[in-house]
């Protein structure tokens, strides 16, 4: 059978199903065979693997992690895609699930589906909402072995951004709070029917066995603090965000943290960041 990669395959199938793309879901179908094997290669699926898919498309991808794992669940939010998939991904380990993935209880799949077991999860999202889904992913507390992503090439410069880097932001701080990133490859517009406006690249998360025993809400709240005025120092940027907090109180935790006040937010690590966390005043009374 002709590999799904193949553009006159995808054509064939939106011929016969009569598919017409929406923008508004960002659906943008990749159709190169090098780069399907080398985010599965990278994303290391094996015959022992349960994995979780998020927007299958026409299966491009789905067909190369179903012919290496041993269960995939691909979730799919249009419908109109059934029919399609259900001639492009004719195998005994692949489950497709027509629902919204930010409407889905996770935990709830993970028990029926995979029966709790860890799980890898590859995905070529769209690009309009890939930062709330992988932050949904990341808060569901399931258990998670790895995430291969494509994604927006600017999108992904961010996730793996080092600090005093432009890219380098709280959304950095998050993803690598919770998670080893490693920026692997760029990918070209022509690798996809229709071209997307953008660049994407591929991205994988290795997820953290530990991460710092701190109060989390309390720890965003000063990195969003933080990122919030990026020209100011440390200082002025957390004494002025609304905490309702003497700066001198604010100087002293950041002094016990041994972090110079004058000091931009975007240059502390997140060590540097946790460290202050716990040396920072309570935040009973802040703005969210």
């Amino acid at each position: 059978m002709e590999r799904l990669y193949k553009p006159a395959r995808v054509v064939e199938l939106q011929n016969k199903y009569g598919f017409r793309f929406t923008k508004s879901l960002g659906q943008n179908f990749l159709i190169d065979g090098n780069i399907v094997r080398n985010i599965a290669d990278l994303a290391q699926i094996n015959k022992e693997d349960y994995v979780l898919e998020i927007g299958p498309g026409i299966g491009t991808l789905s067909e190369e992690i179903a012919l290496r794992c041993k269960k995939l669940v691909s979730i799919e939010i249009d419908e109109s895609l059934k029919e399609l998939l259900k001639e492009s991904l004719p195998y005994d380990n692949v489950k497709v699930i027509f629902k919204d993935i930010m409407k889905l209880d996770l935990k709830q799949l993970v028990e029926e589906e995979f029966q709790n077991k860890a799980i890898k999860i590859v995905a070529n999202l769209p690009y309009y909402i890939t930062t709330p889904i992988v932050s949904k992913l990341i808060e569901s507390g399931i258990e998670i072995e790895s995430m291969t992503f494509m994604i927006q090439k600017e999108v992904a410069k961010r996730f793996s951004a080092k600090p005093s880097t432009k890219d380098y932001g709280s959304l950095s701080v998050f993803i690598q709070f919770y998670s080893n990133v490693s920026y692997e490859f760029s990918v070209s517009k022509n690798s996809f029917i229709p071209k997307p406006n953008v660049d994407s690249a591929v991205v994988k998360l290795e997820m953290k066995e530990e991460i710092p025993e701190i109060d989390t809400e309390k720890f965003f709240k000063i990195v969003k603090a933080a990122f919030s005025k990026r020209r100011k120092t440390i200082l002025n940027a957390l004494s002025t965000y609304g905490f309702n907090l003497e700066k001198t109180s604010i100087l002293k935790a950041l002094n016990l943290s041994n972090i110079d006040p004058r000091r931009r937010g975007e240059t502390l690590t997140i060590d540097e960041f946790a460290v202050l966390t716990i040396n920072f005043p309570s935040l009973g009374g802040d703005k969210d």
